[in-house]
């Protein structure tokens, strides 16, 4: 075996085992590749060296990276923030760059590396930080705003960066001449790009795509992206530029979605290498001699990167919690900083000397950021006062709204979903009270007269508060399944009989909900597909009847609760028509210590859904199942057959 393919083998091999511990332990893939470069690399077991095929390999990898930049980055959407973007974004980004500048001319540091230094340590991980938002349901919260706006300005930052690091990298007098022209190229090849290529690379990828040929279609966006990677590098500027250019063309056409999808493969492997490729450069031996000097870069950077953060938020915002929460988010960081210090590397604006403590503080930095970003509420409830007396408000509203309510439905998430499940309940006279972490939203919905508050579902004092110990019923119409996870646990421990339902995209994390405490899971997949097939075979001529009991069949087959429950039913308004029903045993019920097939609910004509004991999952229904005390019983029959089967059980 050639020892090249030798170091291919191992490399992928270490790859797909670290990426699955990180996964398993909830951290981004990243790590998994740098720890696998640390591992495998010349500083550690020496099973893998950095060649030039590899480096070579990581280039692409950054030219990707920055080609998926650019397809995000929009006009119409950086006018619409631009107060946010320029503003927070901006004083973030200089009042870092100067800070670091400071302290690494303090140090004895050269000013072109200070200012690179500052660049790169400005940068925050926007893929990290935006996970973590959109799992915690904050993108849309005070403080998820005013960091994402913070985040798109660095990302556009990065482009002038890559324009300033070749430039850096020159020396004497001509410094400032060969500056001043690599920002002209850089503006100049902007202008153009915007004025003249978007009507042109249009133009192109329709002739391209009607040859209908997706082997066609992939090559000829691996063609535009290295080419204008290739010809920004000829004029003296950075590949990563290029990239970023080609995929800001295509961002405004209408191929920009499926150029996304083909590319991502492509980019995800590739930026995997060049993060193997950061590990094999991090030399651990050295980081566990200068331990202390990494720990004080990590904390200094954190804290003075946030604390500048939350002053910058705080010159655009007059929420001082948000503004806190703001500096917590943006603390670390980030991906390009990774990107930035290796190219200043390759360019000899760094040495090997700076870039030896400051990359373990980047990436450890990173590594802290989930932690503490889950921790935060906590610490801010004991160092702010403030914090306090919000939520001891929030709680006092949400509580006065829910205060006459009654064997009501709690909404969790008040979007579209959630708006017209309340309208319907509204239409029945059920009463409900939804809770929402949209401010504008909530301020609109109360205004129309709707029974909505401010409210992190995944907060126990806040479901205590809407009254859930009262509630017939919980629904979570978010179909983000970690934010769903976090209302279950929570709703487990403090109501584990009450009958929950949860809404999911697709049918892949059903069984993980369920196991969760769910009723029932509904999929917008499975519903969506439903009703498809049965205009399909509508139009196809089918008998509308046998339509309708097709549908059912599926429903009662897909849906547990639904078993049983359509055979009977009349088309006509029924009191008497079949429910659920959760019944939970006391000590001193008649059949605990029994059998569930000794209870004498056959005679009722009760059908028992599911029975829950505590806080996990519903127990597997088996004849000999004997019940406890305590147990939750789900009961589907009609209003007496539900009270004859409670006088046979208490």
């Amino acid at each position: 075996m050639t020892p090249g393919l030798l170091s291919v083998l191992l490399l992928l091999a270490g790859a797909v085992l670290a990426v699955v511990v990180v996964r398993t332990l909830r951290l981004p893939a990243l790590f998994g590749y740098v720890l696998v470069g640390v591992a495998l690399g010349p500083n550690a077991l020496g099973w893998v060296k950095p060649s030039h095929q590899t480096e070579t390999l990581a280039e692409f990898g950054i030219v990707f990276l920055m080609f998926t930049l650019g397809l995000e980055f929009s006009l119409p959407r950086l006018r619409g923030m631009r107060r946010v973007v320029f503003g927070l974004g901006g004083l973030q980004f200089l009042l870092t760059v100067a800070a670091v500048l400071a302290v690494a001319l303090l140090a004895g540091v050269d000013w072109r590396a200070g200012v690179v230094l500052g660049g790169a340590l400005a940068m925050s991980s926007t893929a990290m930080v935006g996970k973590l938002l959109v799992e915690r349901a904050e993108l849309d919260a005070t403080h998820g705003r005013l960091t994402m706006g913070a985040l798109l300005f660095q990302d556009l930052a990065v482009v002038p960066l890559l324009i300033l690091i070749p430039a850096l990298s020159g020396e004497g007098p001509d410094l400032l001449p060969t500056l001043g022209a690599a920002l002209l190229k850089g503006v100049l090849a902007l202008a153009l790009i915007i004025g003249v290529g978007q009507h042109v690379m249009r133009k192109w990828f329709h002739l391209v795509a009607r040859k209908r040929s997706e082997e066609l279609f992939m090559l000829n966006v691996l063609l535009t992206t290295l080419a204008l990677a290739a010809l920004t590098e000829t004029a003296g500027l950075s590949a990563a530029l290029g990239a970023f250019l080609a995929g800001m063309l295509i961002s405004e056409t209408e191929y920009r979605y499926q150029v996304e999808s083909d590319i991502r493969p492509f980019r995800d492997v590739l930026l995997g290498i060049f993060f193997v490729t950061v590990g094999m450069h991090l030399n651990v031996l050295g980081v566990l001699a200068e331990w202390q000097e990494v720990a004080v870069l990590t904390l200094g950077l954190m804290l003075g990167k946030g604390v500048l953060a939350a002053l910058a938020a705080r010159a655009v915002h007059s929420d001082r919690l948000a503004c806190v929460r703001t500096g917590i988010y943006l603390a670390q960081a980030g991906e390009f900083a990774l990107v930035l210090l290796s190219l200043a590397e390759d360019g000899g604006v760094l040495t090997p000397t700076v870039i030896a403590p400051v990359l373990p503080a980047v990436i450890l930095s990173m590594l802290a950021t989930p932690i503490l970003i889950e921790h935060s509420p906590r610490l801010l409830r004991r160092f702010n006062g403030a914090e306090w007396m919000s939520q001891a408000l929030q709680i006092h509203q949400i509580a006065m709204r829910s205060m006459g309510a009654d064997r009501h439905v709690v909404i969790c998430g008040y979007g579209r979903t959630g708006q017209q499940l309340g309208r319907v309940l509204a239409r029945d006279e059920v009463g409900y009270i939804a809770l929402d972490t949209d401010p504008r939203r909530v301020s609109a919905a109360v205004a129309a007269g709707e029974s909505v508050v401010f409210g992190d579902a995944a907060r126990r004092e806040v479901l205590q508060a809407a009254g859930i110990q009262r509630a017939k019923a919980l629904v979570i119409t978010f179909a983000e399944t970690p934010a769903a996870l976090a209302v279950l646990a929570q709703a487990q421990a403090l109501r584990p009989d009450l009958p929950v339902l949860v809404r999911t995209r697709d049918d892949r994390d059903i069984e993980r909900l369920r196991a969760a405490g769910a009723t029932e899971v509904v999929a917008e997949v499975m519903e969506a597909s439903l009703m498809l097939s049965s205009q399909a075979l509508m139009l196809a001529g089918v008998p509308l009847n046998r339509v309708l009991r097709e549908i059912r069949d599926m429903r009662e087959q897909r849906y547990e609760l639904f078993r049983g429950f359509f055979h009977g039913i009349t088309d006509d308004e029924d009191a008497a028509a079949p429910r659920l029903h959760a019944l939970q045993l006391p000590p001193s019920a008649r059949v605990v210590g029994r059998r569930i097939d000794a209870c004498g609910l056959d005679s009722t004509g009760v059908v028992v859904k599911a029975i829950r004991r505590g806080p996990g999952p519903a127990l597997v229904l088996e004849p000999g199942l004997l019940l406890q005390a305590g147990d939750t019983l789900v009961l589907l029959g009609t209003p007496q057959q539900l009270d004859a089967a409670e006088l046979t059980l208490i």
